[in-house]
């Protein structure tokens, strides 16, 4: 009897193992890189930063973009809040974390893809289901947003444009997206006079303001 008793309690063991391998499964790894899955933006920082779209992970995510992104929306936004050493989040037309798009809110599409230095998550309030048109690039790891935020894309070039990016909540002095595009457009880069840091304001930097629910402003510190 007790050898069937530890025979059960080590098939248990097991068993538990088993599930726990499933659940922390690698994260699929990227597909091939296509010209209409490149996401391109342009910054006032001085360059191109190409971001490989993962619609394998995040259809309804991606397609967000994408249909933004033809719209132009994007052109113009600027990098609202951006904390050194942990990501910077932009896409709000307002310009202040509390706006969007008119478009519906896209439900979560949570992965085990994590929050690496350059990966890109939609920006969310509260509810897991209200992303938008924010989004957040990650400057550095912070593996606690996994499964919280819906990674859609990484950096795969001009990471040292997003490093560039103008600090602060808000920042003085913001940085903005010049121009977004997709791959499949083939919009040519900029001359280099039209990617220019953006010379410091000339006024005095609006206050900060309080910190708002995580998304519409930030993830979560």
């Amino acid at each position: 009897m007790r050898f069937k008793a530890i025979a059960a309690l080590f098939t248990g063991i097991l068993f538990a193992g088993s599930l726990a391998a499933q659940s922390f499964q690698s994260p699929p790894p990227p597909p091939p890189l296509t010209p209409e899955n490149t996401w391109l933006l342009d910054l006032s920082t001085g360059g191109r930063v190409t971001i490989q779209l993962r619609p394998d992970i995040a259809p309804k995510s991606v397609e967000r973009i994408k249909a933004l992104t033809a719209r132009g929306f994007y052109n113009g936004l600027t990098f609202h809040r951006v904390i050194d050493g942990f990501m910077a989040q932009g896409g709000d037309p307002k310009g202040d974390g509390t706006g969007g798009s008119d478009l519906p809110n896209v439900p979560a599409e949570f992965s085990g893809v994590p929050h690496m230095r350059g990966t890109v998550s939609m920006a969310r309030a509260d509810d897991v289901n209200s992303a938008n048109s924010q989004f957040f690039i990650m400057l550095l790891p912070k593996l606690s947003l996994d499964t919280h935020y819906t990674a859609f894309g990484r950096v795969i070039s001009g990471m040292n444009y997003v490093d560039a990016i103008e600090k602060g909540e808000p920042p003085a002095n913001p940085s903005r997206i010049v121009h977004a595009s997709l791959g499949s457009d083939n919009f040519p880069l900029p001359p280099p006079g039209a990617l220019a840091p953006t010379p410091p304001a000339t006024r005095p930097a609006p206050p900060a303001r309080p910190m708002l629910p995580p998304g519409t402003t930030t993830p979560p510190k």
